[in-house]
């Protein structure tokens, strides 16, 4: 078996007559599951890249389950089987022009399907020469949260283009990780990625820092020296939190932007750079910008295309996989005897609030790995306290509030803030989603059939 050669048949609910799927199969290495869960461990094992999708009117798993899963598998083509009352509903027409290859309409030709799969591999074996594979910075925004499986889906289409991209978040959420991956995953890959903290440089080092300077332009300047822009040249530059930058220097930086040149300190000549130029801050730039602390000119320039990384209170569902990945990341550092974390550490885990996000889960891990005595962590060991079953309870019901906030939240960002639009792809009547956004607090920009329309208080 080639390379991606395998073909992946995943059956969700009622499937083809065996007889007709056997024919339309015949002549390629094909491996069956029924469940979404077996098709993504399956499809990482094999490498496959081209799959077939049986669905039935009746679904199994629901749709957003089904739609994380094509998110998370974006590499595979996907030829879905699925009956016409499917084809007739808006929903599924744009998931198939969203996330599929081809598609075939019940009662499907054994012929024509053949030749649809046939093609799929033959498009899947060129891959790697026009098309990068998934970076490990990628593989390590560990989670299967929504929050999260959106995220990986905006930064994969963001990286394909050189505009400007802000990136907001709270402290420790792991902004720089975002930045790294869509570098990564990048046609610039190849070349440097510099990361500038303009938080921790001395506002009268940050010019001759970012622009460099020539000989004697300074007290101190024997000789000429790149900056950091110049030294991302053909790359990236990640200004992390660029809401610290003084005022002053954010005129040069806006410069730097609008004309792809740069001046260093002491010289009267421009040098054209080429830099992708990617920012990140845990400020509201919009306020800042209201409070005169920051360049409303520059903050457009830099607010092109904008990713939000989640908080952890926000990904609960991330908690537990989180961890376990640390645990095994770290596996060097710990106790020879500790082989996990307790029932008693997981329910701790997920009824700690997180205000410092992955960072502090990182850290609390590592030192459980190292500070723990017995076989299991404990909720000692990770510096929090037991949870209580009322405790729990209070964690889960916050958890179920925060999912439903967020599925709503993503699909008015799907939608285009399209309220119908919206509530057909969560399966609700509009005026059902009308009352969510109003107990959850959520705005509604106007937009299409929804002009004027606004969520009832």
């Amino acid at each position: 078996m080639t390379p991606h050669s395998a073909i992946l048949c995943v059956a969700l609910g009622n499937s083809l007559p065996p007889a007709t799927l056997a024919q339309a199969l015949q002549g390629h290495v094909v491996h069956h599951v029924d469940s979404l869960k077996e098709a993504e461990r399956l499809q990482v094992l094999l490498s496959a890249r081209v799959g077939v999708l049986l669905l039935s009117a009746e679904l199994p798993q629901p749709q957003a389950a089904l739609e994380a899963f094509l998110l998370r598998c974006w590499q595979m083509r996907w030829i879905v089987v699925l009956p016409p009352s499917l084809l007739a509903q808006p929903y599924w027409r744009s998931l198939l022009h969203t996330h599929c290859h081809d598609f075939h309409t019940l009662p499907a030709d054994a012929a024509r399907l053949n030749q649809t799969l046939g093609h799929a591999l033959g498009l899947a074996a060129l891959a790697p020469l026009t098309r990068p594979d998934k970076p490990a910075l990628l593989e390590q925004m560990v989670g299967p949260s929504r929050a999260l499986t959106q995220l990986r889906g905006q930064l994969q289409r963001v990286a394909g283009v050189l505009a400007p991209v802000l990136i907001t978040g709270e402290s420790g959420t792991g902004k720089e990780l975002v930045a790294q991956a869509v570098h990564g995953l990048s046609a610039r890959r190849s070349a440097p990625f510099i990361a500038v903290n303009c938080g921790a440089m001395p506002a009268s080092l940050i010019h001759a820092e970012l622009f460099g300077h020539e000989r004697g332009a300074y007290t101190g300047a024997s000789r000429e020296r790149r900056g950091l822009i110049e030294a991302a040249q053909g790359g990236t530059l990640l200004l992390d939190e660029i809401g610290d930058l003084p005022l002053e220097l954010q005129a040069n930086l806006l410069r730097f932007l609008q004309e792809k040149t740069i001046f260093r300190l002491g010289s009267t000549a421009s040098r054209p750079v080429d830099v992708r130029v990617l920012a990140a801050t845990h400020v509201d730039l919009a306020q800042a910008v209201a409070r005169g602390s920051f360049r409303e000119d520059l903050y457009y320039r830099l607010n092109v295309l904008a990713l939000e990384v989640p908080p952890l209170r926000q990904r609960r569902d991330d908690l537990l996989p989180l961890a376990e990945h640390f645990f095994e990341r770290y596996a060097s550092e710990r106790a020879s005897q500790l082989r996990g974390f307790s029932k008693a550490a997981e329910l701790a885990i997920a009824a700690h609030d997180w205000p410092g996000n992955v960072r502090e889960l990182l850290n609390r891990v590592r030192r459980a790995m190292v500070m723990a005595a017995g076989r299991l962590i404990m909720p000692d060991d990770l510096g929090l306290a037991a949870a209580t079953p009322e405790r729990a309870a209070v964690a889960l019901d916050d958890a179920r509030v925060l999912a439903e906030r967020a599925a709503i939240a993503a699909s008015l960002l799907e939608a285009g803030s399209n309220v119908a639009q919206a509530a057909r792809r969560l399966g609700v009547s509009r005026m059902t989603l009308y009352r969510l956004l109003a107990k959850h607090g959520i705005p509604v920009r106007s937009h299409q059939g929804d002009i004027g329309r606004a969520a009832p208080g």
